[in-house]
């Protein structure tokens, strides 16, 4: 078993041929895939594949970025849209003050909002932070406080310390083909000793194809060269590792599991 924890399959680069996308998937022992949405008005065409593809799931949030775009996004609305069988996950959200696209309040306004919609769904939230490490603790601990929620940080590049902060809240970690890069010196560190049982894999495809494939159009199938890449790192077998990784995958999106 083999599970994409993170990919875009309905963005450009990937939906113009994604049923090719999706056979080389499976070819490469991929067996389950986690279609995320970012804003709105994606929400039904990630859905659509997911209730077409038995093997892709699908979830619904609002990105960091488009924050400003989406005041009218609240709980509510998530809570109901993940009733829905295949949608799994809330996310992703979070904060991202590296582009700032929008304002840190709203971010933090929205990313509150989706975590309170993961608690009463009781689906898992999928978390995007880059260069908010500290508010990002702060709101997920203030939130835990408030009744338990699960989660992933996906695409993990931040550091050994926000990733124990993580880990003591519960959380699982997604690690993206970025740990293949030769400048990942501290991510690789840091995915080295993470405890196999809180370990996701991702590709974020369309995004971060990993070594051999960088400069391509991430895919899906590449989640395979990230495993075998992990797998030497941390001294796994691959199979171990693969196999491990994707049970991760269905405990925690565990609706995947029906």
């Amino acid at each position: 078993m083999l599970a994409d924890s993170h990919c875009h399959l309905n963005y450009k680069g990937l939906v113009e041929e994604q049923q090719a996308v999706l056979e080389r998937a499976r070819a490469r022992g991929i067996t389950a895939m986690l279609n995320i949405a970012t804003r709105e008005s994606e929400w039904d065409d990630v859905l659509a594949t997911a209730e077409r593809e038995p093997d892709v799931w699908a979830t619904v949030g609002i990105h960091p970025h488009e924050a400003d775009q989406h005041p009218h996004i609240d709980t509510a609305k998530l809570v109901a849209r993940a009733a829905h069988p295949r949608i799994v996950g809330i996310g992703e959200t979070g904060l991202d003050y590296y582009y700032d696209h929008s304002d840190r309040a709203r971010q933090q306004t929205s990313f509150r909002a989706h975590i309170v919609a993961a608690r009463e769904a009781g689906v898992p939230i999928v978390v995007h932070t880059r260069d908010a490490e500290g508010d990002t603790a702060a709101i997920l601990r203030e939130e835990m406080g408030k009744g338990a929620f699960k989660g992933v940080i996906h695409c993990f590049t931040g550091t050994g310390a926000f990733a124990d902060i993580v880990l003591d809240l519960g959380f699982y970690i997604s690690i993206s083909g970025i740990v293949t890069f030769k400048s990942a010196r501290e991510l690789q560190e840091t995915a080295a000793r993470l405890p196999i049982e809180r370990l996701l894999i991702e590709t974020d495809a369309p995004f971060l194809a990993p070594v051999p494939h960088r400069g391509k159009t991430g895919e899906p199938s590449f989640v395979a060269d990230t495993a075998a890449f992990l797998a030497q790192l941390r001294d796994d077998t691959v199979d171990q590792l693969q196999d491990v990784t994707a049970r991760n995958f269905h405990a925690l999106f565990n609706k995947t599991a029906a």
